[in-house]
């Protein structure tokens, strides 16, 4: 994206939460970000954790644009499972304070600040949705245990490839194996590049990083979570980047979707939502059966 003027604020969630005997205030970010009209001044991109543009390597991972009242509001990152279903994060298809989403439609090009479209509205390169849904249970707890949802497309995008959902509990063994530091995922969003105290910047471009594996079935990310690393050296996420997916090593298994971060520099570390779960399973795959 350009670099944004003061018109345009970023938008980002705390909550409490518990984590298994221990009771805990954290300021958890949910990786979304807020649209209001404004004039965008250009600043050239700048990959805020060692991240590169993906190009054409993920023609599946697609932009979210979300709105109220009618009104373009939120940015997220999605996965395209079939031709019409798009795997998200909860928080980009749950009631947010300002009410329910008006209208949610997907931006298809890897360059959509670029690209041939109408960006944030509908036009070339750009498909509505028909009907969205948050996992029944994720407003019923902490936001990050079921922080997963699907969009429903109008028209389907046809692709020689689409994102692969893992078996039950298949992420299970790699910790099991042993070697967890040495595990890899491929993240791909659009999200922020960079992000300081007095401002943001992205280009609109699906960007790509190789983050490892840092933490699994244990304190923070409970059994639900993946705690990816975030850095300069591996890459990471960052807000707008929520509901992208988290490819198993170079392939097209998606582990998880990208939920939340620690901190609002994206810095550090960045939490991810797993997808092997039995109840996150039986939640997505009807979606990919119905006619």
């Amino acid at each position: 994206m350009k670099f944004l003027s003061n018109d345009l604020s970023a938008f980002v969630f705390t909550k409490s939460f518990t984590t298994g005997r221990l009771a805990m205030r954290e300021n958890i970010y949910l990786f979304s970000i807020i649209f209001v009209f404004s004039i965008l001044i250009a600043n050239p991109a700048f990959a805020i954790n060692g991240g590169e543009p993906d190009g054409d390597d993920h023609p599946h991972v697609v932009l979210l644009l979300m709105e109220v009242d009618g009104l373009p509001m939120y940015r997220c990152s999605g996965t395209l499972l079939s031709p019409t279903v798009v795997l998200t994060a909860g928080h980009c298809t749950s009631n947010y304070p300002d009410g329910d989403f008006s209208g949610i439609r997907i931006f298809t090009e890897s360059d959509v600040e670029n690209g041939d479209n109408n960006y944030p509205f509908p036009g070339n390169n750009s498909i509505e949705a028909v009907y969205w849904e948050a996992h029944p249970l994720y407003e019923t707890a902490s936001f990050v245990v079921n922080d997963v949802g699907v969009v429903i497309l109008e028209e389907p995008f046809d692709l020689p490839t689409y994102g692969v959902l893992p078996g039950l509990d298949q992420l299970d063994d790699l910790i099991m194996g042993g070697g967890k530091q040495k595990t890899t995922f491929t993240s791909v969003g659009y999200g922020l590049q960079r992000i300081s105290p007095t401002y943001f910047e992205n280009d609109l471009i699906r960007m790509v990083a190789h983050p490892r594996l840092i933490q699994l079935n244990a304190g923070l990310t409970g059994d639900y979570s993946l705690l990816l690393s975030n850095n300069f050296s591996t890459g990471g996420t960052c807000f707008g980047d929520s509901g992208g997916p988290n490819f198993l090593h170079d392939g097209n298994v998606i582990a998880g979707v990208t939920s939340w971060g620690m901190n609002k520099n994206c810095a550090g570390t960045g939490g991810v939502f797993r997808m092997d779960r039995e109840n996150v399973l039986e939640f997505v795959l009807p979606f990919l059966f119905t006619p």
